[in-house]
């Protein structure tokens, strides 16, 4: 598996992932493509800005995109935090590729220094993704209502320490 960063090519995974109902049944449903499309504009200036970190995950056996990582800051009630998540397409999931991903985007932060803690926040009910949380060393500290994409959704709070993180196999 590679990641690389986002680039203007990848507007059809983005509306697979963002337009698809089941991809974004933890996520508050299905987004508009006109809204899929400016997300990626906005992605794409932020890259370009080094504001955020988004990878597109490319497994071995295939040029085309399984998924995202992003890693970005936020301002929550005044003070700025770094938050990661991930999508990865239904053909691709269960390979351990969003695991991958995450633990080699929280390595990079280590060695980059400025991201400080990061949080992620999975759905309650988002057994896969609370599980990467709990197999990499984040900490659980608790459920919260996040608002995303001006929807709020009910989430497990986790907080790492890039470099703390556990790095045992990719597929572990």
């Amino acid at each position: 598996m590679r990641l690389r960063n986002v680039a203007a090519g990848d507007v059809e995974a983005y509306v697979r992932m963002r337009c698809d109902e089941a991809m974004m049944a933890e996520l508050g449903g299905p987004l508009p493509r006109e809204k899929v499309e400016a997300r990626l504009r906005k992605d794409l200036a932020l890259v370009a800005e080094d504001g955020a970190w988004i990878k597109v995950i490319v497994p071995d056996d295939s040029d085309g995109a399984a998924g995202v990582v992003t890693l970005w800051q936020d301002d929550e009630d005044g003070v700025t935090v770094s938050e990661i998540g991930w999508m990865v397409l239904p053909e691709f999931q269960g390979r351990g590729l969003a695991k991958a991903a995450v633990r080699r985007v929280l390595d990079a932060a280590a060695a980059d220094g400025r991201w400080g803690e990061v949080h992620a926040n999975p759905g309650t009910t988002n057994g896969p993704s609370n599980g990467i949380c709990r197999s990499l060393g984040f900490r659980l500290l608790g459920e919260r209502d996040v608002d995303f994409g001006d929807r709020i959704l009910h989430t497990n709070h986790w907080v790492v320490t890039p470099g703390e993180h556990r790095r045992g196999s990719d597929t572990d």
